[in-house]
């Protein structure tokens, strides 16, 4: 068995041996904890019939651990001078392909179609970079991608808003977003310790299977998600001020507004943290009615 990338002694050779510098513009912390690495494997459940697509291996650590469970591995690095590093590194493993692009740029569906069309299961499972986290979760689960699921890590903040309750601080646009298209579980705590260059920030790995229809039936889902983000456009306000406030035109139609809080049978006092999401699909639902017959 080859030993392992991710390990203080490893990482600080191979980053050695390249004259590797890390780039803070595209957030690269390498793990150099192998059990961390193990454990999410683990909870995204491969089997020797699993594609994986990974996002930013940095120096194949993770990708590694991939390999060595997957059937097989694509994972998508958009820093040039990490290519003949993962290209040694990843030798040994002939189940790796490795894209040179920006995965929110790359057509991943053409992707899956040319290099795993033979798997029967396929999983994301990625170290993201913190400052693109949620354009990439958002991008993979609204492109309607073949996928299980995802086991991601990253800012633990972020991971808590995406698993968060109604009627908690953390729950707002994003964990709506997130859970209507997925079951979402932070399955680990990650201290930034365990990182070079260490993070300012702790980390978490959430787990997302995704739901086989989204959680709540909706007409049209844009307008379902402009109802959502405006529930939230300021939290201290009721739900009322909001939608008058962040619809469009809202405030000439505070009466139409009311109304369908009214037919919701939603309290127009509420702050939107409290909505569940079938609530917002309700209150959806009514708005879209009045909004609709107007454009």
């Amino acid at each position: 068995m080859y030993k392992d990338i991710a390990t203080p002694t490893r990482t600080k050779e191979i980053l050695a041996k390249y004259g590797f510098s890390f780039k803070k513009s595209l957030g690269q912390n390498f793990l150099i904890e192998p059990n961390i690495l193990h454990r999410i494997v683990d909870f995204a459940e491969l089997s020797e019939r699993t594609g994986v697509i990974e996002i930013g291996p940095g120096i194949g650590a993770l990708t590694e651990q991939l390999a060595r469970r997957a059937k097989k591995v694509i994972a998508f690095e958009i820093d040039q001078r990490l290519l003949p590093i993962l290209a040694d590194t990843l030798s040994p493993y002939s189940n790796v392909s490795v894209i040179h692009q920006d995965i929110l740029k790359a057509d991943v569906q053409q992707v899956i179609s040319e290099q795993l069309a033979d798997v029967e299961d396929i999983m994301v499972v990625a170290n993201l970079p913190y400052y693109v986290t949620t354009p990439i979760i958002m991008k993979l689960l609204t492109d309607r991608l073949p996928i299980r699921g995802m086991v991601v890590m990253l800012q633990k903040e972020v991971a808590e808003r995406m698993a968060a309750k109604p009627g908690t601080k953390d729950y707002g646009s994003l964990t709506i977003a997130v859970q209507y298209y997925t079951h979402a579980e932070t399955v680990m705590n990650v201290p930034r310790t365990v990182f070079v260059p260490k993070p300012n920030v702790d980390s978490a790995v959430i787990r997302l299977l995704k739901r086989e229809q989204p959680a709540v039936a909706v007409s049209n889902e844009d307008f379902f998600f402009t109802v959502v983000r405006a529930s939230f456009g300021q939290r201290r306000k009721t739900i009322l001020n909001n939608l008058m406030s962040h619809l469009p035109n809202g405030k000439q139609k505070k009466e139409q507004i009311e109304k369908a809080l009214e037919g919701a049978r939603i309290d127009p006092k509420r702050r939107g943290e409290t909505l569940t999401i079938a609530e917002f699909a309700i209150l959806s639902e009514r708005l879209y009615d009045f909004f609709s017959q107007e454009a």
